[in-house]
């Protein structure tokens, strides 16, 4: 372990680095985790560049709804790359040191993704109510500006809402244990090993992320109330169908992100016996979304499966002119 001495006017910080130890419990054979994780992460950030790709060069999907699901693509790459290569590192170079300020930086980076992700997920949500309750006026409404300000909106948002996070975290005192039984640095990983009261940051995460992802819920929740009203008084079984179809994907992709929270949340909460638990689910829940957000919408989207098609096409045309 690597700390400074303790003085009057030494730094508020004992411990000079963590140790990522990786998955509890299974230190001895968890680098064959690897290569699923490996598997999800190159998934993740190939998809997701080839929907924004498609997004750019298909004229047929410059729409709203597609510009938000380019923004969830940036942002699921930006979590994505926020803990996978360091926890690759660690399986395949050992590579488990980490300095507190990356440390404290990779929460930060944690928590402003995910907030930014919920964000996404309400604009979505808002797009397809305006869609379905006001379409007449959804050209003058759900404009390029306004985008552009949401997306403003939601980095300034996050980037600034979260800063209590590892600030808080930062201001703990670390004097003796270093050695974090986790693949990143998580905010109540990080605080239990604090020698001084962590209640704090606990309340801190607990009260911003029901204000920030409880308010994100609740707006959803609404908006898809009023989408069902609106929905259920369509005289036409046809035109319902076709209306529910749009938010389809938005749904699955909505009911699984939230619901991960929750079970994550709970499970650390609870302190289960088997510490492995929280852990893993932590980490899925940073990874898992980013590749399936893109496969969801490229199943159920037609638009988006005929993007991928000419954008295929377009490249196999060109390389065979350069043949």
């Amino acid at each position: 372990m690597s700390a400074s001495p303790k003085g009057s006017n030494s730094s508020k910080f004992q411990v000079s680095e963590f140790i990522l130890m990786g998955f509890p419990g299974i230190h001895s054979w968890q680098h064959w985790l690897s290569l699923p994780l490996a598997f999800l992460y190159l998934s993740a950030i190939g998809a997701n560049i080839l929907i924004l790709v498609t997004i750019c060069q298909d004229p047929a999907l410059k729409q709203p709804m597609y510009y938000f699901l380019g923004i969830l693509s940036v942002v699921d790459m930006g979590l994505a790359t926020t803990i996978v290569p360091k926890i690759l590192a660690i399986f395949w170079f050992d590579a488990k040191v980490i300095s507190l300020p990356e440390c404290f930086a990779q929460i930060y980076a944690i928590h402003c993704f995910l907030g930014m992700e919920s964000g996404t997920f309400l604009c979505m949500a808002f797009d397809r109510y305006v869609a379905i309750c006001h379409p007449l006026r959804y050209p003058s409404i759900v404009t390029n500006a306004l985008i552009l300000k949401a997306t403003v909106f939601l980095v300034l948002r996050n980037g600034l809402f979260v800063i209590p996070v590892p600030v808080l975290a930062a201001q703990r005192n670390y004097c003796s244990r270093n050695e974090i039984e986790h693949c990143l640095c998580s905010n109540l990983g990080v605080t239990s090993l604090a020698c001084d009261d962590r209640r704090p940051n606990s309340i801190c995460q607990l009260v911003l992320a029901w204000i920030g992802m409880g308010s994100d819920l609740g707006l959803i929740i609404l908006s898809y109330t009023w989408i069902l009203r609106s929905v259920l008084r369509l005289n036409s079984a046809e035109a319902a169908s076709k209306a529910l179809s749009t938010c389809s994907s938005h749904l699955i992709l909505i009911l699984f992100f939230y619901t991960a929270v929750v079970v994550v949340s709970v499970t650390h909460l609870a302190e289960p016996k088997a510490p492995l638990i929280p852990v893993l689910l932590n980490v899925l829940h940073n990874i898992i979304p980013p590749s399936l957000n893109p496969l969801v919408y490229a199943l159920r989207t037609k638009e988006l499966r005929a993007g991928f098609q000419k954008v295929f096409c377009l490249s196999l045309e060109k390389h065979t002119r350069h043949q």
